[in-house]
């Protein structure tokens, strides 16, 4: 029975460094596996039988089996790449991905992901990763879903605000006793070059994406002037009209009329010893209105940070509000008149004196200093349809989009998840693990939070195998190997010599 039983102390050793064996050559198979994570072995013996000796009760070991099969979770090295959604998890955590259509959850560490042709973002399974959608200010929307691509283009955003930042020489002289009266669009050049002192131009886009040019022509005020309130400082005074192709406009009382593309007209006043912007008075007419009746260009409305507005028709029947930016804010948004003055402060060709308004320079603002008139700076918010060109993960998992008319736009924000027993994740393959009752659920959440590690762009995480480690591991097991297969050829001769004994 004693000699017997080391036959299958053999075999036991043999089973178990077999499967060592296989451990070790999936490991070395997974080399160049992305994101694969390598396994050890580890040994423990068997229940040992008691036996009498003359010391007493003692055992016998009756072989070695697999203790457990432990995956090693440890940092795989980085490797970059030129592909933006190559992404690798440095640190704690798993991608999450699910088959398409499926609620099924699978994690894994390997981050090679694609936009597919239906704009599902998987990996080369076609297994789609989950995340948060983000609204504009990049704020997580709803639970976790797939990060699907519905729209490749950029809405068209219509504009809202211009900013024209400009000197204007302090030299210059009054070229028009009226730059308004100047404007003409029923002529085939609605104002020419010998009419104003300077111009500057920017794009600004309707609601429809389509772009269009509004013009700001600047002109010195001069005696004739309708603006003249008889207290008007001729040297530090411009006049301006805001003005756009009038084919362009599509105002209904403006239809056909000398005054049409007109959408703003004022005055600008600058400090004398500063040359800086101090006051401006801003006159618009109703959309329905007669342009050519004086009375009809009032004050113009407000935007809530104090700036005057216009109103364009660039889509028939929409109106679009702009505001225009000099340079200078309305601390009250508020245009006031002194004492005696016509109730009437739109009837500036009566020669009534201009409204006045608490003014607040800006960082940068419009000056008059004796130099070249120049645009110092210009912007506006509007854009047109814009189409993906390329996209971009950022470490906090969050997914933006590049488009061809330059904005930058939220999409997405790639989730993670951890477990509480990484240990008891089940291997289905393919890269992935599966939850199961001994890991316990996942636990999601954003990239650099709650111990979740954060997103490696344009990286993709390579095996954590240690060749030469599992060499050294394939000599040691083979050679356990052997000594194990010696136990049964050994046990063999002596159970031959034992069967001899008969003879």
């Amino acid at each position: 029975m004693g000699i017997s039983s080391s036959l299958f102390s053999g075999i036991s050793g043999l089973s178990t460094h077999g499967n060592a064996m296989s451990v070790i050559g999936d490991n070395i198979a997974n080399v160049n596996t992305i994101g694969f994570k390598s396994s050890r072995t580890t040994f423990e013996d068997v229940l040992s039988q008691s036996v009498s000796t003359a010391s007493g009760s003692s055992q016998i070991g009756r072989g070695t089996a697999l203790s457990d099969i432990d995956t090693l979770f440890q940092q795989g090295s980085f490797e970059s790449t030129s592909n933006a959604t190559d992404l690798a998890i440095g640190g704690n955590g798993f991608f999450i991905v699910s088959p398409l259509g499926s609620e099924t959850e699978y994690y894994t560490r390997a981050g090679q992901f694609r936009f597919n042709a239906d704009g599902y973002f998987v990996n080369p399974a076609g297994y789609v990763a989950r995340g948060w959608a983000l609204d504009d200010n990049g704020t997580d929307q709803g639970t976790l879903t797939d990060i699907r691509l519905s729209a490749f283009t950029s809405p068209p955003e219509a504009t809202e605000d211009i900013t024209a930042i400009t000197n204007l020489d302090s030299t210059d002289i009054s070229n028009s006793d009226s730059l308004f009266a100047a404007w003409n669009a029923t002529a085939a050049e609605p104002i020419g070059d010998s009419a104003y002192g300077y111009q500057t131009a920017i794009r600004v886009y309707d609601a429809l994406g389509n772009s269009h040019d509004v013009t700001i022509y600047y002109d010195k005020i001069n005696a004739a002037s309708e603006y003249n309130d008889g207290a008007m400082d001729f040297d530090n005074t411009w006049e301006y009209i805001v003005a756009c192709n009038p084919a362009a406009d599509e105002r209904l009382g403006f239809d056909g009329m000398a005054q049409q593309g007109i959408l703003m007209r004022g005055t600008m006043a600058f400090d004398s010893s500063s040359g800086a912007l101090d006051r401006i008075t801003s006159f618009v007419c109703d959309p329905t209105a007669d342009p050519s009746v004086a009375a009809n260009w009032t004050t113009a409305a407000w935007s809530l940070e104090g700036y005057p507005i216009c109103t364009a028709n660039f889509v028939t029947g929409v109106d679009q509000e702009i505001s225009l930016q000099f340079g200078i804010r309305s601390t009250n948004a508020t245009w006031t008149t002194g004492a005696g003055i016509a109730d009437n402060v739109g009837d500036i060709a009566g020669g009534a004196a201009l409204p006045t308004s608490s003014w607040e320079p800006q960082a940068l603002t419009s000056t008059q200093y004796a130099s070249a008139s120049t645009t110092v700076y210009q912007t506006q918010d509007g854009y047109g349809t814009g189409f993906l060109e390329n996209i971009s993960v950022d470490t906090d998992g969050v997914m933006v989009g590049h488009y061809s008319n330059g904005q930058i736009l939220y999409l997405y924000r790639v989730g993670l998840a951890k477990f509480n027993n990484d240990q008891a994740l089940n291997k289905v393959g393919g890269n992935l693990w599966a939850a199961t009752r001994a890991s316990g659920d996942a636990i999601t959440g954003h990239p650099g939070e709650n111990g979740l590690g954060r997103i490696a762009p344009n990286s993709l995480e390579q095996s954590n195998v240690d060749i030469a480690s599992e060499f050294v591991k394939m000599i040691t097991t083979q050679r356990g190997f052997q000594a194990n297969s010696r136990i049964i050829t050994t046990t063999d001769d002596m159970l031959q010599e034992l069967i001899n004994l008969k003879r």
